[in-house]
């Protein structure tokens, strides 16, 4: 089911990553990510980063996608996953608000559960895939860097085990405009958030 964008990935991204402003704080948790993947970059050449949320349908979703992108934009070895504690589904809203920033979404498995759809974008050389699943699924390379993006507590994030080390990094959830008049622009601000803070930790690995 490929969609006609509205806008390019790449406008998409860097405009984002000029708009989105990051106070200090925020900075400084972008920047211990950073510098870990760094690290890892520097010894091995490669990364693997692991986006967990509890139901692997939103924000790890986008996470996921974004650094899919941005390993392509910035021309980095870093593969980039996503999973959660339950298998839910990659829902419908999130792949809507990809596909406006102009990612291409095609079915490879449909179910009305759990769908699996490639994941591309203009030029793009390969594709991922995106299915909603558990962090540990056998599709998740391991070991790798985990970024936990729900917006609870850190406390409360599940353990990982295979985890290299794991960052709580806390969105803001838009299931709660689900079926309201704020539902897009509230996918909207979560995509935007979360591709110019990707932007901001890629950008920062590049100068290695």
């Amino acid at each position: 089911m490929p969609k006609t964008s509205i806008i390019s990935t790449e406008n998409f991204f860097t405009l984002a990553s000029k708009k989105i402003k990051l106070d200090e704080d925020r900075k400084k948790i972008l920047l211990k990510i950073s510098k870990k993947i760094t690290k890892e970059y520097t010894k091995n050449n490669v990364v693997n980063l692991n986006f967990i949320c509890t139901h692997n349908s939103r924000r790890s979703q986008l996470g996921q996608v974004w650094a899919f992108y941005a390993a392509n934009y910035f021309n980095l070895n870093i593969h980039a996953f996503s999973g959660g504690t339950e298998v839910t589904a990659f829902y419908k809203n999130t792949v809507k608000t990809l596909q406006s920033a102009g990612f291409e979404f095609v079915v490879l498995d449909f179910s009305h559960e759990n769908p699996k759809y490639a994941i591309t974008f203009k030029d793009s050389k390969n594709a991922i895939l995106g299915f909603s699943k558990r962090f540990d699924d056998e599709t998740n390379k391991s070991p790798f860097i985990a970024i936990t993006t729900c917006n609870n507590a850190d406390e409360n994030c599940p353990f990982i085990p295979k985890a290299l080390e794991r960052f709580h990094l806390p969105f803001i959830d838009p299931k709660f405009s689900d079926e309201t008049p704020e539902q897009e622009s509230a996918y909207l601000k979560t995509n935007e958030q979360i591709a110019a803070e990707v932007f901001f930790i890629f950008n920062e690995v590049k100068k290695i």
